[in-house]
């Protein structure tokens, strides 16, 4: 049976108590197999073997918890930036005003100045006014507990009920006032995480002029089709992922790759959704529209990365599970030995359960948006956690180390073969070949205006070359494991290798009748990062590659590291298995092609210049989206700045919520006080947060 799958947005999640909470309830419903709660795209993903709950009853559900269900179609107006700014000023004048009534708030407490309100005020009407203030806090908690659930707010709004039943109305209501205090801040605290993943969705064109029978139409982008013509003016965002079929045009690919240099598109390059074109205007045939193009995907990914989490986070969601129930004992401990109901009151407002929940993800989410917009794509927090661990940093050469674009350099006839004759057989039996050295074989071939055959029966030797048909027989292109050796051959080989050329063999029916050179060209940006990456603690950094030995070893000692060379694909994961076996965490970074298996055996496979390149989006865990070495140092600082930023705000909260509840529970820090002080963590972990937001 086919398996279904649901998505919708639910507003209201602040911390990552709300998300066990909605993630609970869905998963309660009959019909729902697994549901995926995502805080920072706000996004519940539900799986089902069977018939999945239709909207209603999904609405319903979240609702009963205190949260709701909005319409995945919707939208985001054009006024949402004027909506952002203003939230900002907001938060400014809402900062001024808490600073000043918590002022008041703490000088009324010292001066014992509440009671004058108290003989002012009836209490029935100040409970009233706590009643009207919490009603959403409180409605929300009743819910929860019906569905018997515990919700982050339940000590908080016992604690206030608890000082009303004492006759403490002026107390409960300050504890509401924090209580709806904390809640803005939460939000706003997720919020400022989000930016950074909302300013990429925010770059999606959402028109498209689309060219149908003769005639532009303007129309929304999800109606483009595949195949559809699209034109793109000056200044104009491309809105598809597709091919260039007419003009030219200066492209800025910043939104995608986070490179600033713009590239010139002529008939028959690729561009993609959301570049924008800085000058010309261009034909395109729609190829891949919104969650299919690359934009698409790397949005997907990113809003997904969250679901993927590490070690340090799953610990965080565990001990806030269980740190209600540890402070709800605390409270009653207190009472038992103390018989103080105001202090019981205060331990049970001054314990936030929310700021440990946050200390983690509000981090991760800001990391990992951050990182997106130049270029780098983590799909998990558990990623990061790895990289801060790793020990071993294994390179592929071939389009990673060097730019994968060979050339050929000599060309040596043997056995009667002529010199026009050798290359032209060659890159007959490559034409169709997608290796980079087949390529740079035809390309030669081209270059020297020679006649090329389309090959029968082509055959990819997977490690060693190609064998293909041609009219003067069949013909084998590899490497030097493909002839059998002799002592001429042997010493002609060794010559070449030692110069560090990479050495092509040609076999006309199993008859070796010629050499071919090649050299690829190194990375000049390679050296540079990888001696900084050697500061990051690495035991051991190796160059993993299929080339020979003599290429490797030259390029290796350029580089200051160790090699293994003529490997195949499987002597890669076989590698990477064995640093594993000895509780190593391996980093792997290849070119996302050939490298695809030994980047997913690794514990982080990071891939290079992928644009557009399914494989490597779908193996890789980290994809830098331009072949830039200079990122890669920049994402092993960016990581470890992540997890200092992590362990402080475990720190701090962990610290703070011990003396608070020690305060309290000796009957030192007032409810007031307490209920002031649950706040403070959120804002002290959103300030640590943000310095992740910095480019």
């Amino acid at each position: 049976m086919e398996k279904k799958e649901l998505e919708i947005t639910v507003k209201g999640m602040d911390c990552a108590g709300c998300v066990r909470s909605v993630k609970s309830a869905l998963e309660d419903m009959e019909g729902v197999d697994s549901a995926e709660v995502l805080l920072s795209s706000e996004k519940a993903y539900l799986k089902s073997n069977s018939s999945l709950p239709d909207l209603q009853s999904l609405k319903k559900r979240v609702e009963d918890i205190g949260y709701r269900v909005v319409d995945i179609q919707h939208d985001k107006s054009g006024d949402t930036q004027q909506a952002e700014d203003l939230a900002k000023k907001s938060f400014r004048l809402f900062g001024l005003v808490f600073g000043a009534i918590l002022t008041v708030i703490v000088a009324g407490e010292w001066l014992g100045l509440f009671q004058t309100v108290t003989d002012y005020i009836p209490f029935w009407a100040g409970t009233l006014f706590v009643v009207a203030m919490g009603y959403p806090v409180f409605i929300q908690v009743i819910k929860a507990a019906i569905n018997k659930r515990v919700t982050p707010h339940a000590l908080m709004a016992l604690g206030a009920l608890a000082a009303l039943a004492a006759g403490e109305w002026v107390t409960a209501a300050i504890v509401v006032f924090f209580m709806r205090t904390g809640d803005f801040i939460e939000g706003y605290t997720t919020e400022k995480a989000r930016d950074s993943i909302r300013s990429l969705t925010n770059l999606a064109p959402k028109q498209a002029t689309v060219i149908r029978d003769g005639k532009e139409q303007e129309v929304a982008v999800d109606d483009v089709q595949v195949g559809d013509t699209i034109l793109v003016r000056p200044g104009g965002s491309i809105p598809v992922d597709g091919t260039v079929i007419e003009g030219t045009a200066t492209i800025d690919q910043s939104p995608i790759t986070g490179e600033s240099m713009p590239v010139e598109v002529s008939d028959g390059s690729q561009v993609y959704a959301s570049t924008i074109a800085q000058g010309g205007r261009i034909l395109v045939k729609a190829e891949a529209i919104g969650r299919d193009s690359t934009f698409g995907k790397i949005i997907q990914m990113v809003e997904e990365a969250e679901s993927k989490k590490g070690r340090v986070q799953r610990i965080a969601d565990r001990f806030s599970a269980y740190y209600l129930p540890v402070v709800a004992g605390i409270a009653l401990l207190t009472y038992l030995f103390s018989g103080d109901v105001m202090a019981t009151v205060a331990v049970m407002v001054v314990a936030c359960s929310c700021a440990f929940a946050l200390a983690t993800p509000v981090a991760l989410l800001a990391s990992i948006g951050s990182n997106a917009k130049r270029g780098l794509l983590i799909k998990g927090g558990k990623y990061i956690e790895s990289l801060a661990k790793a020990d071993v940093l294994l390179l592929d050469k071939t389009g990673t180390l060097t730019f994968g674009e060979p050339s050929i350099g000599e060309v040596i006839p043997l056995n009667g073969c002529s010199r026009e004759e050798l290359l032209k057989l060659a890159a007959s039996a490559e034409f169709y070949s997608e290796h980079p050295l087949g390529k740079a074989i035809v390309t030669a071939a081209r270059n020297e205006h020679l006649s090329l055959e389309k090959p029968q029966d082509f055959e990819s030797l997977t490690g060693n070359g190609v064998r293909a048909k041609v009219q003067q027989g069949i013909i084998t292109v590899g490497n030097e494991r493909m002839v059998e050796s002799t002592e001429d051959y042997e010493n002609r080989i060794q010559q070449l290798k030692n110069r560090g050329d990479t050495i092509i063999t040609v076999q006309k029916d199993n008859e070796l009748i010629g050499l071919l050179t090649a050299r690829d060209t190194e990375r000049k940006s390679a050296g540079e990062a990888i001696d900084h990456i050697k500061k990051f603690g690495f035991s051991h950094i190796e160059l993993l590659t299929g080339d020979n030995t003599e290429t490797a070893r030259d390029l290796a000692g350029r580089l200051g590291i160790n090699y293994r060379a003529e490997l195949l694909p499987e002597d890669k994961i076989g590698i990477v298995r064995e640093f594993q076996s000895q509780g190593k965490v391996v980093v792997m970074v290849g070119d996302g092609v050939n490298d695809a298996p030994a980047l997913a055996q690794a514990d982080v496979g990071i891939a290079m210049g992928t644009t557009g390149t399914d494989v490597a989006i779908e193996t890789a865990d980290i994809i830098l989206l331009r072949d830039d070495w200079s990122l890669i140092p920049k994402l092993f600082e960016s990581v470890q700045k992540t997890m200092t930023v992590i362990r402080w705000n475990f720190g701090f909260t962990t610290a703070y919520n011990i003396a608070g509840l020690s305060l309290a529970a000796f009957g030192i820090l007032p409810p007031i006080l307490a209920a002031a002080a649950q706040s403070l963590p959120d804002i002290g972990i959103m300030a640590n947060s943000s310095r992740l937001l910095k480019k």
